[in-house]
């Protein structure tokens, strides 16, 4: 594993007031990163710091900080392709800018924005979006209904099982999802089609890919780390009438590809470390991890749940209620064997790909992260009398995550969320 070093230590300062706030995600043992945009502006690269957003390209242009030319790029591409050496080196610059004493407290005015005065947007240009299985649980819980004496996929003991998604339907936190049109099969046997009545959520971790390797060159566990640029939320919208119709001949299609809502702040890998952790004990009787793909470590201690806000809830003024409650560091495959498994054929991951972990459900009832898992013992009951088996029009489904060890400074992801809009009238 790898050791945690001056910008982890837990007595840093910052000069920046709120990143001192004991509810904040972002102090100064963060520094995530993140594109956003004045009102009016064009998309530029930033740093939260408490309430704050870093200009990294107002920085590097005032010689503050090291890599102006990428640091003035609209995206985090051309960063993330220069790989973690790139991205621990302006973590370090910038911490040592932003904590007490630093250079950048001088010129506050010119390189810190307000993050309620900003737009944020999707931190890369995204070529490739792969989702995973990594949840034991939630395969589980689902296969069961399938074939209980053989839940799980043949192959999801010795690989982590995945499909390529549709990475055009990427939209940033706070962008509604339509709930899509499509075909389902009725309880008489007959298939209809109209708009989806099983709407449903999945609880992710965003994982974010750097550098790249060739076509035909795989990436082997020891090289894996060094690809796993950072992290985020993801929402996996998946729309299961859509989806189980499909599923029988293949795979996952638009029963997905409706969207997926991933938070706007990047957590580096570096502002992991002090978090990685031991992989998941597996039950007795397993197929072994194939040799490949064999870890130790560098699985990730962090705390995800899920909320959610009903029209109700919002007219009576009440807040989002939590709903689910898991445990990151008990999924069975960690960020890295994904990175391995994914180029074990060879296959290009480029810089700015982005994987989403599959569903992170947890053993116990409280840490199913989705509604179809939550639906197998009834319907959720709300605070104000209402009940969700599934989602309805107008509800919002918030994501909040915060990595945890001890003796570190907890740190936030800021939050993934977004609302459900109507079905649009079918066209003749």
């Amino acid at each position: 594993m790898e050791t945690p070093n001056e910008t982890h230590d837990p007595a840093l300062r910052s000069w920046v007031d709120s990143a001192h706030a004991p509810d904040t995600d972002f102090p100064i043992q963060n520094l995530p990163l993140g594109v956003f945009s004045r009102p009016g502006g064009a998309p530029r690269i930033g740093m939260a710091i408490g309430d704050q957003v870093l200009d990294l390209r107002a920085a590097g242009e005032a010689g503050l900080l090291q890599d102006a030319e990428v640091l003035s790029a609209p995206t985090l591409n051309p960063l993330m392709a220069l790989g973690r050496e790139a991205s621990a080196r302006l973590r370090a610059d910038a911490s040592r800018l932003l904590r007490q004493g630093g250079a950048g407290q001088a010129r506050a005015g010119a390189i810190l924005v307000p993050m309620a005065e900003v737009a944020l947007h999707l931190p890369a240009a995204v070529a490739n979006f792969t989702d995973f299985m990594v949840s034991r649980d939630h395969s589980a819980r689902l296969g069961a209904l399938k074939n209980p004496q053989a839940p799980l996929p043949p192959a999801f003991e010795h690989l982590p099982v995945a499909y390529h998604s549709r990475a055009s339907s990427l939209r940033v936190s706070g962008t509604p999802v339509v709930r899509p049109n499509g075909q389902r099969r009725e309880a008489d046997g007959s298939v209809t089609f109209g708009p989806e009545r099983r709407l449903d959520f999945e609880l992710e971790l965003a994982i974010w890919i750097a550098g790249e390797n060739a076509l035909g060159t795989p990436v082997p566990m020891r090289q894996a780390p060094s690809r796993l640029f950072g992290y985020g939320l993801l929402n996996d919208w998946s729309a299961r009438e859509i989806q189980m119709l499909e599923m029988a001949p293949l795979g996952p299609f638009l029963g997905k590809s409706l969207g997926t809502t991933v938070s706007p702040w990047v957590v580096t890998a570096e502002a992991m470390i002090p978090f990685a952790t031991g992989v998941a004990r597996r039950p007795a009787g397993d197929l072994p991890v194939p040799a490949h793909l064999h870890a130790t470590g560098g699985q990730l201690s962090v705390a995800m749940q899920v909320l959610l806000l009903t029209p109700a809830m919002r007219a009576a003024g009440l807040a989002a209620a939590r709903i689910t409650a898991t445990e990151f560091a008990a999924m069975v495959w960690t960020p890295a064997q994904l990175v391995a498994h994914h180029a074990s054929n060879g296959c290009s991951l480029l810089p700015g790909d982005l994987f989403g972990s599959g569903t992170c459900s947890g053993p116990g009832d409280g840490a199913r992260a989705c509604l179809a898992e939550i639906a197998l013992t009834g319907p959720v009951a709300l605070p104000n009398g209402e009940a969700r088996g599934f989602l309805e029009d107008g509800d919002e489904v918030i994501f909040r995550a915060r990595a945890h060890a001890p003796g570190a400074v907890p740190i936030g992801f800021g939050e993934c969320r977004a609302a459900v809009l109507p079905a649009p009238a079918w066209p003749d």
